[in-house]
């Protein structure tokens, strides 16, 4: 009888294996997995850097933003101030879901695609994850399909659910905000009676 078979007091229907990608036993390699996990999760997947880091927009590029979303997602400087926004409508979680996939598809290591699509799912997907996005049942069963043989592509389903999401429902808002009002303002041309 291996290690293996003393599995901890969980659900019935669970069958803990020491190659199990969602963390239902507590075998040498998941405590394994676990470690590097911590390890990674502090350099893997850095926020973004504050606006005050961040090069101030020009007028013009705030400008644009209002033009259409891409332009407002391809912005670093429009996704660190639409980011601040979403987490003031405590919905943070789907620009760093976003973002995520956007470096996962950067990867080119197996290694490194399989540990960051499990941080990801993890920090995202599993219900468990107080940062859960927002995904129907069909993306969510695809991923749990993808995640056996995670690809840099494992998420994309879910990134463009969620990129609509943002599109439909947040970015309207972030348009009316005093925290792209205020940036308007500060492009805007400005009478002086200095001259």
């Amino acid at each position: 009888m291996s290690s293996h078979d003393a599995a901890p007091s969980g659900p019935p229907s669970r069958n803990p294996c020491c190659l199990c990608w969602c963390c239902c036993c507590s075998c040498s390699w998941n405590q394994e997995r676990q470690r590097a996990w911590q390890a990674s999760r502090e350099s893997k997947l850095q926020p973004l850097p504050s606006c005050e880091v961040c090069t101030p927009p020009s007028p013009e590029e705030v400008q644009s933003w209002a033009q259409s979303f891409d332009k407002l997602m391809h912005s670093p400087t429009g996704r660190s101030v639409f980011r601040a926004f979403l987490r003031t409508e405590y919905s943070e979680e789907n620009m760093l879901f976003w973002l995520a996939c956007e470096e996962l598809k950067a990867e080119a290591n197996q290694h490194v695609v399989d540990e960051k699509a499990r941080l990801i799912y993890e920090d995202y997907v599993s219900i468990l994850s107080p940062k859960e996005v927002s995904l129907d049942s069909r993306v969510r069963e695809g991923i749990n399909r993808k995640m056996q043989e995670p690809s840099p592509h494992t998420f994309d389903d879910a990134q463009l659910q969620i990129y609509t999401l943002m599109h439909r429902d947040s970015y309207p808002r972030f348009l009316t905000s005093p925290a792209y009002r205020s940036l308007l303002l500060q492009g805007a041309p400005q009478s002086s009676s200095e001259a």
